[in-house]
């Protein structure tokens, strides 16, 4: 991980971080391919669109195909169809999100799939096996993550157990690189930060995880349905706790402006489903803000939907003709608004990068508009 340039006015900077599949230039916004595809996108669509990294999840791999099964058909970037850099989540999501079908002991976690009601164990350690086994090029470890609000007690004692975890995680992963430096999994590990929104659990569980050599953090326990104001205090908390010289990750969080609040703080990467959850709503990102195309306004309108676009479906479809294929439910609108989607996200990174190089990353912000 190298540091390209800083901005004189703020902690942003533009990085490059080198991985087994290519070098990804942040900051960099990662689509979410949850079960191996970002949805409504093919594989050469996503080349088209080259995002830096892209983003899949362990818990929902491993219940189906399965580890065992996507080793078997040559890894996770055969199985996606995708030749750059993947970055996994370990499952420490779905102990908040399915908090309601896990039970959690000092070892790690026990799921009941949400698909067949089969029982999943989750550990520190074969959450790393899973990983690797996909070839991924970073593995992040296992954690809890925390809801909004949260008792203080509960807080540390769940923090300290994910620093138990991490370190657990970097072990295994360490004995796995180990193995084999020409055949063995070379990919990196990065911790989680908890802690809430208490700036003193949060500092411990920084300094606590410094015991280890991980490639990389995240700030994890955020965007969990915490007022907006709360989120952007707790960015601007946690980022500066973690080491300058590794790349940090903003789990989870992906409306625009509280990407380009989080790159002022210092974050290097970013991930959410918001650009293709949107887009199969109908919502759509624009340079003037947020639209929903099904809206009856847009029968008639010959505009593309965003002047500032350059993806094919600005450049071919008018909203006119994309609120009729959504409104008739055309598998196609979908397809459509999420390669708009999806590019608006990645433009909008890649401007910030050059604010960033160029000095003006101030002046940038300032320029995204609010989506909310």
């Amino acid at each position: 991980f190298s540091i390209v340039a800083e901005d004189p006015e703020c902690s942003a900077r533009a990085a490059e971080l080198s991985t087994p599949h290519g070098v990804v230039r942040t900051p960099a916004f990662m689509p979410v391919g949850t079960a191996g595809t970002v949805k409504g996108i093919a594989a050469w669509e996503l080349d088209r669109l080259a995002p830096e990294m892209v983003l899949a999840n362990t818990y929902h791999l491993l219940l189906r195909p399965g580890a065992e099964r996507i080793a078997r058909i040559g890894g996770l970037h055969r199985l996606m169809g995708w030749k750059g850099p993947i970055l996994t989540d370990s499952g420490g999501y779905q102990v908040f999100s399915l908090a309601e079908r896990r039970r959690m002991d000092a070892d790690g976690v026990t799921f009941r799939s949400h698909i067949d009601g089969s029982e999943h164990r989750l550990t520190p350690e074969n959450v790393i096996d899973g990983q690797a086994g996909f070839g991924v090029d970073v593995a992040m470890v296992l954690d809890e993550c925390l809801p909004y609000p949260v008792e203080a007690e509960r807080a540390e004692r769940s923090t300290m157990l994910s620093v138990d975890w991490a370190l657990r995680g970097l072990r295994r992963a360490d004995a796995l690189r180990g193995e084999d430096l020409q055949a063995g999994w070379q990919g990196g590990v990065f911790a989680i930060q908890q802690g809430s929104l208490d700036h003193g659990l949060r500092r411990r569980c920084t300094e606590a995880l410094a015991e280890g050599a991980f490639d990389g953090f995240a700030v994890g326990g955020l965007a969990v349905g915490e007022p907006s104001e709360a989120l952007y205090d707790g960015v601007e908390m946690a980022a500066p706790l973690l080491p300058a010289d590794r790349p940090r990750y903003l789990m989870g969080v992906g409306y625009p402006e509280d990407i380009v609040h989080a790159i002022a703080c210092g974050i290097d990467l970013f991930d959410c489903v918001l650009p293709t959850r949107s887009a199969r709503t109908g919502k759509v990102f624009t340079s003037a803000g947020e639209l929903m195309i099904k809206n009856a306004r847009f029968a008639m309108d010959p505009r593309p939907l965003d002047e500032d676009c350059s993806c094919p479906t600005c450049a071919v479809y008018s909203r006119a003709a994309l609120r009729h294929f959504f409104v008739t439910k055309e598998v196609i609108s979908v397809v459509l608004l999420t390669v708009h989607n999806l590019t608006f996200f990645l433009r909008l990174m890649r401007e910030a990068r050059e604010a960033i190089i160029a000095g003006r990353y101030s002046r940038f912000r300032a320029g995204v508009g609010h989506s909310r």
